[in-house]
């Protein structure tokens, strides 16, 4: 395989006949952990090349097949026209001999919203759709049998079951059985599409609404795994900034307003109990798992993020209302502990 660089992938696509005659100027983006990610500019405007390594960047070693890229191109390719555009890029082309793809680029104004939340700046707005967009994945794929080809959970297990809730069982053994029923659940569940990484970082806010990125650990399973995911980073951000506590909570209640309108495959009550759950070892998974947040070094914020997760599992809420007022009350106990 050939490693890409931005020093030598204009020669590559040169050499492959991939690039437009004319200047061309290539530049790495700094998407997650797991891949190289390259932006192209050509004559006839800019594309975004993919490639998979088998390392990902973290503290801890922490290794995934790199074949995982095809499945990643496949449900793009699946998912596109489920959605409205530009929420899916398109796929351009792929070199599988060399674990690569291309897709069409975000606007050139897209900001990452994880980087929009932690300055401060809440849009209810964001909120909703990015609700509304991941109920109609879960809907649409879970009445399309197409999506059943998906089923295949190895790069799942990989980036998220291992490194994220059998970590959480090794390193807190207090919630081991609460997360091991979690387990056995996302292996036992076919419901709909599980995105697996549907957080603030991938999503690209722009004029034109929002682009959703990284589907590599996207399977057929289970679609409360995606609504824990995700609301678990919104809660880790109020935790990162207190004082906003308020519009970070209204933001949540917005995700799930849009989320509710979307779906018809099962009552919201039905999905509300797992997604509590998993929001909860998520939260765990994001201070003592493999791939840490970079935004809370402070033990006292960890501290409140530990104490909420394990609540969540020990003594779990059934409707997210009392997630927040139990947030709220982790975050009321680290500001008296502050100095």
């Amino acid at each position: 395989m050939l490693e890409l660089t931005a020093d030598n992938v204009l020669e590559y696509l040169r050499s492959t006949g991939r690039l437009p005659t004319g200047p061309a100027c290539a530049e790495a983006l700094g998407w997650g952990v797991s891949n190289i990610v390259l932006r192209i500019e050509t004559v006839d405007g800019p594309f975004i090349l993919k490639q998979s390594r088998p390392r990902l960047r973290t503290r801890d070693a922490w290794f995934s097949d790199i074949e995982r890229v095809y499945r990643e191109q496949e449900v793009m390719e699946a998912l596109y026209p489920l959605l409205p555009e530009p929420v899916v890029p398109r796929v351009l082309f792929n070199d599988r001999a060399n674990y690569v793809f291309a897709m069409t680029a975000a606007p050139r104004d897209s900001r990452v919203w994880k980087e929009v939340l932690l300055s401060g700046e809440v849009d209810l707005g964001i909120g909703e759709r990015a609700g509304a967009i991941l109920g109609q994945i879960h809907e649409g794929s879970s009445r399309d049998e197409r999506f059943h080809q998906f089923k295949d959970r190895k790069v799942f297990e990989q980036l998220r079951i291992d490194p994220f809730y059998i970590r959480i069982q090794e390193r807190r053994p207090e919630v081991a059985s609460e997360v091991g029923r979690l387990i056995e659940r996302m292996r036992g569940t076919d419901l709909a599409i599980c995105h697996g990484d549907y957080s603030p970082k991938n999503i690209l806010t722009h004029a034109q609404g929002f682009t959703l990125v990284d589907y590599e650990a996207a399977h057929f399973g289970d679609p409360t795994m995606d609504l824990g995911f995700f609301l678990s980073h919104l809660l880790l951000k109020t935790i990162r900034l207190p004082s906003l506590r308020e519009s970070f909570f209204s933001l949540t209640r917005a995700f799930w307003e849009g989320y509710a309108r979307a779906i018809g495959f099962l009552p919201l009550t039905d999905l509300q109990p797992a997604a509590i759950a998993h929001c909860g070892v998520c939260l765990l998974a994001r201070v003592d798992g493999t791939s840490p947040v970079d935004y809370l070094p402070e033990e006292t914020r960890r501290n409140a993020v530990r104490s909420l997760g394990r609540r969540l599992l020990k003594d779990p809420p059934h409707e997210w209302d009392e997630v927040l007022s139990a947030c709220g009350d982790e975050l009321n106990r680290m500001e008296l502990a502050q100095p």
